[in-house]
C-alpha cells in the first residue's frame, strides 16, 4: 500500500493529514468555489479540497493504514 493519496492534483502523504471533513463546505458566498467540496486539512494549516469520491478513499486508505477500525463494540 502506498503511503500517498491523490488529492485534486496532488499526491498527498497520509501522515500530514490531519482530518477529513465529513459534511461538504457551504459558507453561502456568492462567489465560493468551494462549495460542495470537502476539506481535508493538512499540517502548518495548509487545506486542500477533495470531491465525495475523493474524500471517500482517503478515509478509507486512512483506516487502512492505521490498520482500520476496532470491533464495533469498541466505536464511540
Amino acid at each position: 500500500m502506498s503511503i500517498l493519496c491523490r488529492v485534486d492534483d496532488k499526491h498527498v502523504p497520509l501522515y500530514r493529514v490531519m482530518w477529513v471533513a465529513a459534511t461538504p463546505h457551504f459558507c453561502g458566498e456568492e462567489d465560493c468555489l468551494r462549495e460542495g467540496s470537502y476539506e481535508v486539512r493538512l499540517e502548518q494549516d495548509e487545506s486542500l479540497w477533495a470531491t465525495t469520491a475523493e474524500r471517500d478513499n482517503l478515509v478509507e486508505m486512512l483506516e487502512s493504514w492505521q490498520g482500520g477500525l476496532g470491533p464495533a463494540d469498541e466505536q464511540f
